[in-house]
């Protein structure tokens, strides 16, 4: 039986929050075992996983209120009106009603790659840039699609989620690089030998577990974090049908964009995540597979397809794709 955009939506949030919820415990692991074998006690322990959660925290906030304008500002991305872009603004006003969202500023990239991202804190602050091949190359439906796509991330608050993941990733990172760096310096060493002579043979257990993880949980917390957005694209494409009425628009230009060989110059490591499909083309030096924050279009199309009950796309379609994805 067919699934429904509502089934889809409902699973990919799930997924989205045990992927948060794994994370979370990895830092509260991390944390604990690190601050215990540091302090030797439970208080030291959750003081330290605090601290580094608050510097996460401070650190996450300058982006969070000027990233966006960081972002279109790298992006060589420039304003639009009704008549400097009127086909598009038509487009973006009429998912906006659907959406029932506030209009967006407009924006627009001068670059032959069909592409788009979302940013913005928040639906009142919300900022959707498109390039120029995005719309010269799309039909109506096929940029409906898109458009609903990147309204979609505004209104299930996508900037928001993905920020609170990040403070959390950096809060690792941020543990694990201070422990490593104190346990280069000889400190923890010297205190466990201490406290063996004491007896404190927990904390001569905690600073080993502290000392691994340390060493896998950002890899870890990395990989976890790109499933997250993986999974936030999945929600999109699901909520942009229920917007649309119409997957067959959004399949299409997953496919027109896929197989289109212009390459994004403006799209970095810092800001592919944001786009709508990849920017950075497998065929790229700066491509890697490993860290794709985009789950493929192969599988996006597929689960589309699933929607409407057609068979998924074949092994020479795949293939033709997979090139270029």
């Amino acid at each position: 039986m067919a699934a429904t955009f509502y089934d889809q939506i409902s699973a990919n949030r799930r997924n989205s929050f045990l992927l948060a919820l794994l994370v979370v415990l990895l830092l509260g692991a991390l944390g604990f075992s690190i601050g215990y074998a540091l302090t030797g006690s439970a208080g030291g322990a959750l003081a330290t996983t605090g601290i580094a959660v608050i510097i996460g925290l401070v650190m996450a906030l300058a982006s969070y209120y000027a990233g966006d304008r960081l972002v279109l500002a790298v992006s060589g991305a420039k304003e639009v009106d009704e008549v400097s872009a009127p086909q598009l603004m038509n487009v973006v006003r009429e998912m906006t009603l659907a959406a029932n969202l506030p209009m967006p500023k407009v924006y627009s990239i001068d670059d032959s790659a069909p592409n788009a991202f979302a940013t913005g804190r928040d639906p009142k602050h919300a900022s959707i840039a498109v390039t120029t091949g995005l719309v010269e190359k799309l039909d109506r439906e096929e940029l409906q699609g898109v458009i609903g796509h990147e309204l979609s991330h505004v209104r299930n608050f996508d900037i928001r989620f993905s920020l609170i993941v990040g403070v959390l990733v950096g809060s690792i990172a941020l543990l694990s690089d201070f422990f490593l760096r104190f346990t280069f310096w000889g400190g923890a060493g010297r205190r466990s030998s201490r406290d063996r002579d004491g007896g404190g043979g927990l904390q001569v257990i905690m600073l080993i577990v502290a000392f691994v993880l340390a060493i896998i949980a950002p890899f870890i917390a990395r990989m976890v974090q790109l499933a997250v957005s993986r999974q936030r694209e999945y929600l999109a494409d699901s909520s942009a049908v229920e917007l649309t009425r119409n997957p067959y628009g959004l399949e299409r230009a997953l496919a027109k964009i896929s197989a289109d060989r212009e390459v994004l110059e403006v799209a970095n490591r810092a800001t592919q995540h944001l786009y709508f499909t990849n920017p950075i083309k497998k065929f790229e030096q700066r491509a890697s597979g490993l860290f794709s924050t985009h789950p493929p279009i192969v599988e996006r199309i597929n689960r589309l397809r699933d929607l409407t009950g057609e068979r998924p796309l074949g092994p020479q379609d795949t293939a033709a794709m997979g090139e270029l994805e």
